[in-house]
């Protein structure tokens, strides 16, 4: 298989609005979801650097690249108070009939480092209002990169996810008990089951669920392997089911003294066992090279987050430097 993509020419396709002070200071990371001719976006704002909290706006458009704000104001903001420092990254898949967005919560402000980072799971109907349906990764976990596979698999939900401190260097074994480190503090394993290995970086994870909230049997699918990802590896977009298997669109991050690089990426997960990788080609297929991905707020990032085919042409849509919404199209061949 090869992935061929091509960056829109329009790039980027949502920027700042200074009429708004919510979305004035960065537009970035956009979750889409497409059906009936119409794309669905709901993207990240931020409005201030003293605090950098998040809102979500939401946008549509009929051909993918030209969207229209559809609200003057953000249609998701911190209401809960795990929600208090932000609402960021999301993403929408369908799954099972509904409409679902998973989000980022941070337990202090991004300023103060973020705390105790997590995901949490919200349903709608309209894009404009939202049932918040909780957490739904552990709190022994910093969390992010999170979202759920389009319909159950052996009738059951899955997911993927990406747990930083479930690592090596953060976990302790000891007497028979397992501890591991979540947000500079000693913890106690206490889920459940115990994965069945720690990997040596941060990595992509698949979980199950009966219930949406409550996930089990996490474990390790894809590691980082090459130079362009040798810091850390997480999902990008909701997986996307074709024929031949689940088309998984990741990030990875290289690691070059202080300087990182996040470019996207791309595997081929089993339909029937998603743990199973069928194809990860050597190569990222999204690079930063434009003005817009080198600098911004957070230099050298493209950031997958929101996919979709129309027809057998693919849609990603990703963050350039935390500061604006992109459009890569192609096909998998």
């Amino acid at each position: 298989m090869k992935i061929e993509m091509k960056k829109f020419s329009g790039n980027p396709i949502l920027m700042i609005n200074p009429t708004k002070e919510w979305e004035s200071k960065a537009v970035f990371n956009a979750g889409v979801y497409y059906e009936g001719g119409l794309f669905h976006m709901l993207y990240r704002a931020i409005g201030e650097y003293d605090e950098y909290i998040s809102r979500l706006g939401y946008a549509t458009s009929s051909d993918g690249e030209n969207f229209q704000r559809m609200s003057n104001d953000p249609v998701f903001i911190p209401e809960k108070d795990f929600e208090r420092w932000g609402c960021e990254d999301p993403r929408i898949m369908k799954v099972e009939g509904e409409i679902f967005v998973t989000y980022v919560v941070l337990s202090r402000s991004a300023k103060a480092g973020a705390g105790l980072i997590r995901t949490a799971l919200a349903r709608t109907k309209d894009f404009r209002s939202f049932e918040r349906l909780g957490m739904i990764t552990p709190d022994i976990a910093i969390d992010k990169d999170t979202f759920l596979f389009p319909r159950k698999i052996n009738g059951r939900y899955a997911m993927l996810h990406r747990p930083h401190n479930w690592i090596r260097k953060d976990i302790r074994q000891e007497k028979g008990k397992t501890f591991v480190m979540v947000d500079g503090v000693e913890v106690k394993w206490n889920l459940p089951e115990l994965p069945k290995m720690f990997p040596e970086k941060p990595s992509i994870w698949l979980a199950y669920s009966d219930d949406m909230i409550h996930w089990g049997n996490h474990q390790v699918i894809m590691e980082p392997k090459f130079d362009w990802d040798n810091c850390k590896i997480g999902g990008g977009c909701p997986p996307i089911e074709t024929k031949t298997g689940w088309l998984s669109i990741n990030h990875g991050v290289e690691k070059i003294g202080k300087k990182h690089i996040y470019r996207g990426s791309v595997a081929l997960l089993d339909l029937d066992d998603p743990s199973r990788v069928l194809w990860r080609p050597k190569e990222p297929f999204l690079a930063p090279e434009f003005d817009y991905e080198i600098e911004g707020d957070v230099p050298h990032v493209v950031f997958p987050e929101g996919a979709a085919f129309v027809g057998d042409e693919l849609f990603v849509y990703y963050g350039g430097g935390d500061k604006c919404v992109n459009l890569a199209r192609g096909r998998i061949r």
